[in-house]
């Protein structure tokens, strides 16, 4: 792997897992001497990590991790509920009903072993992006997906600096088993209310584990320092 992609790939990693905190610093020297590359792969990475988002300029600080606020988490959950509402009504309407019967049943085994403490986060979310894949590819529109992919980065963001609430992963499994029935029975409208639901709900959790005391700093950076 040349120094530009290790570069990046490390840089990314570390804000996605929150080991780079929203707000700080990516300076240059500071992270060429850490993973042993010259200035220039850095910068090379940045450049990447600031097109994607991950990253932005701020005035006499250099350039630092996008924060996160309840002001962006709505933008993107605006933008999310159009996006995937549409994707699962096209994937009603496109789809394998067997893929989605599958998937369906899938969810509803992970819901019920969420409850028991038998599944772990990794194959629970790993569940939710083989049904991601499944709509991407039953709704076939290419431009739709980049538009996602690209979404997806910031909320994959926003999911790995929240604490899971155990309760709510097993809603969002049942409605997820729900949102793949709607697909697969081939009703659009029905899909599309399955989505915009679950984003709801969502985008509810969010704010009450931005307004509890433990998970404040989910939406909060560094203050910039003399």
């Amino acid at each position: 792997m040349r120094a530009g992609e290790l570069a990046y790939q490390s840089l990314r990693s570390d804000i996605m897992e929150g080991m780079l905190a929203p707000g700080s610093v990516i300076a240059e020297v500071e992270q060429s001497e850490r993973l042993g590359v010259s200035r220039t792969p850095v910068r090379e990475a940045i450049s990447r990590l600031l097109a994607e988002g991950l990253a932005e300029p701020a005035p006499g600080r250099g350039v630092i991790v996008a924060p996160i606020s309840l002001a962006n988490v709505y933008a993107l959950f605006e933008l999310r509920t159009s996006l995937d509402s549409t994707a699962a009504a096209l994937a009603a309407r496109r789809g394998d009903s067997k893929v989605f019967k599958e998937l369906a049943q899938a969810f509803e085994e992970a819901s019920f072993a969420l409850h028991c403490g038998e599944a772990s986060l990794a194959e629970y979310y790993a569940l939710v992006d083989e049904l991601d894949t499944a709509i991407d590819a039953a709704a076939n529109n290419r431009y739709l997906h980049q538009a996602q992919t690209s979404l997806r980065t910031q909320l994959t963001r926003i999911r790995k600096l929240s604490k899971a609430n155990p309760i709510r992963l097993e809603q969002a499994a049942e409605e997820h088993a729900q949102i793949a029935r709607c697909i697969a029975s081939g009703d659009p409208q029905l899909a599309e209310a399955a989505t915009r639901l679950h984003l709801a709900n969502a985008l509810y959790a969010i704010e009450e584990a931005a307004a509890s005391q433990s998970q404040h700093s989910l939406f909060n950076h560094p203050e910039p320092t003399a």
